[in-house]
């Protein structure tokens, strides 16, 4: 049996989308409030850098249609949605996610917020997505590729949904530009994530993972290059924070 990254470990290539579902379904529901605590309210800057790419919906497009793929919670849709009611667009978003305890969070807070007839919430897993072929005018993920088994399907599936001219938008954890900013970054990435999930969901070794995840994702260039492989073209990433994450997009 062919062996895949799981962390700094190796698992058999079918045990992995089970293993990160399982991390996934502990964390739920205190998954964003985690966020907050590891990043100190930073991603919330990145994901609303990232809901800017949602542009040049001017084209006589009457209803946008939208994939948020690892979006269990809602958190990148509920901004989308916002922007665009704010914009008196008609659209609609499909929040898929292999984790059902995920999307159940976010279908509360989707119903909480108000936003809930123009959502719609999938299980699917993301490499064998559960939609017709060009079905999508924007395909985002955030902080979700890296834990996919198939990055490479992934990518594959994202072009197959997308409309020609469709736009993929992935934000992720990423390569750090300087060297001793990246030592400080090491520093607190493994000592002091682990422990916050340590004390605020007695679960030390989920957030273990998800940093270990982290530096064994591919560099800003090399995932470049696996977007274009994939057959998106004007493909471009722009760093955040020095690097710790990036926004890459690309268009069919």
């Amino acid at each position: 049996m062919e062996q895949v990254d799981f962390g700094f470990k190796k698992v058999d290539r079918d045990e992995k989308a089970n293993l990160v579902k399982e991390i996934f379904s502990g964390v739920a529901k205190k998954y964003d409030l985690m966020n907050d605590l590891m990043s100190a309210g930073i991603h919330r800057l990145w994901k609303d850098k990232m809901v800017e790419e949602i542009t040049n919906y001017e084209s006589g497009i009457t209803n946008l249609k939208i994939i948020d793929v690892a979006g269990g919670t809602g958190d990148i849709a509920f901004r989308i949605a916002k922007k665009l009611r704010a914009a008196r667009k008609n659209f609609s978003i499909d929040v898929v996610d292999i984790n059902q305890e995920m999307l159940d969070v976010g279908k509360v807070r989707a119903v909480d917020l108000n936003l809930f007839s123009n959502l719609k919430f999938t299980c699917c897993d993301g490499e064998k997505l559960c939609f017709a072929d060009q079905t999508f005018d924007f395909f985002t993920i955030a902080f979700g590729i890296r834990n996919f088994t198939n990055i490479d399907l992934a990518l594959a599936e994202a072009y197959r949904v997308l409309k020609p001219g469709g736009k993929f938008i992935c934000l992720e954890f990423s390569k750090v530009n300087d060297y001793f900013l990246q030592k400080i970054y090491d520093a607190y990435s493994f000592k002091v994530i682990p422990k916050i999930g340590e004390v605020v969901l007695k679960d030390r070794a989920s957030y273990q993972y998800l940093v270990e995840s982290i530096r064994k994702f591919p560099s800003q260039e090399q995932f470049k290059k696996m977007i274009e492989a994939a057959g998106f073209k004007n493909v471009s990433y722009q760093n955040l924070s020095f690097g710790i994450a990036a926004i890459h997009v690309g268009v069919k």
